[in-house]
């Protein structure tokens, strides 16, 4: 998705505290956003507690939406540096993009779009009663993100049952499933579902750095409870974490080994430097370098104004 808020932040990477070496239990509030006129998100990533976790650097959380009355139309937008992660809960999303692809997501299925130097596209709601799901961006590593565009869907993910939790593994590899989405850094993602009242340890790689942000209902870790409104952060160094939910409670969790190169993000770009985020604005407004969506009814977004240092 397009970051549609009207004056969206620079964000640097380094300018929060670092992951560091030890675990931690850090909550961080979401912050709630309006993008266009219908459609409320929650933003965790990026925030000025934690910029990113591993190598996702961007978390949304978006929906319930009533579809009834309401629809998201995301028209085409540019993107640079990362892969955009879309995965839902409810409801379907058609996908186009400037490669040509054109992909209903469902839920419990995996959107992997790798912008590398550059991609447009567009996102528009199917006919349902509601849309819930969340879009993630992960930052490309520097010897990667001028590669060319690449388009991937993965139509199904490895699952187990542990204790009434149903884990599905959207991303990386996690007790010994490994999920297909072709990625570029060590990392993990993990939709948790609780299928009854349940109390669970979840192994944990202590090389990552991990958080957990509720998509229904809430979940305790070590005695921390968090709901809707925030992420709680964990830190590094951890072999393994206690989590206790409730039935019809839902979860993400994700992790990754610390992101070691400083990114600069702004709008729908990752980049090194603020010049490459001015040089990205330029080519998408002149129509360079991101291509064109095809078959998408309607004008494709302008970039907001940018205030860089440079």
């Amino acid at each position: 998705m397009s970051d549609l808020i009207a004056k969206p932040q620079l964000s640097d990477s380094k300018d929060c505290p670092l992951a560091g070496d030890h675990p931690v239990l850090q909550k961080i509030q979401t912050r709630d956003a309006q993008i266009g006129e219908h459609l409320t998100i929650r933003r965790a990533l990026p925030n000025a507690q934690r910029r990113m976790i591993g190598a996702w650097c961007f978390f949304d959380h978006f929906g319930p939406l009533n579809l009834k009355t309401d629809g998201l139309n995301i028209a085409p937008h540019p993107h640079m540096g990362l892969q955009t992660f879309t995965w839902t809960l409810h409801g379907e999303i058609l996908h186009r993009d400037s490669l040509g692809s054109k992909q209903i997501i469902k839920p419990g299925q995996v959107n992997l779009m790798t912008s590398g130097q550059g991609i447009s596209h567009s996102e528009e709601s199917l006919p349902d009663s509601v849309l819930h799901g969340v879009q993630l961006w992960i930052a490309l590593p520097g010897s990667l993100r001028h590669m060319d565009p690449e388009f991937a869907h993965y139509p199904t993910v490895p699952e187990r049952l542990h204790q009434g939790l149903q884990l599905q593994i959207i991303a990386g590899e996690f007790w010994g499933e490994r999920a297909p989405a072709k990625v570029h850094s060590p990392l993990v993602g993990v939709a948790l579902n609780a299928q009854e009242n349940t109390e669970v340890v979840l192994p944990l790689n202590p090389s990552f750095e991990y958080g957990i942000l509720p998509l229904v209902g809430e979940c305790t870790l070590e005695d921390h409870t968090v709901d809707l409104s925030s992420l709680l952060y964990l830190g590094c160094g951890r072999k393994q974490v206690s989590l206790r939910m409730r039935l019809g409670a839902q979860a993400l969790l994700i992790g990754g080994e610390p992101f070691k190169e400083e990114i600069v993000m702004w709008w729908n770009f990752v980049a090194r430097s603020e010049a490459e985020l001015l040089d990205a604005v330029r080519d998408w407004e002149e129509g360079d370098r991101f291509g064109h969506v095809q078959g998408y009814s309607g004008d494709r977004l302008h970039a907001p104004e940018i205030n860089c240092h440079k």
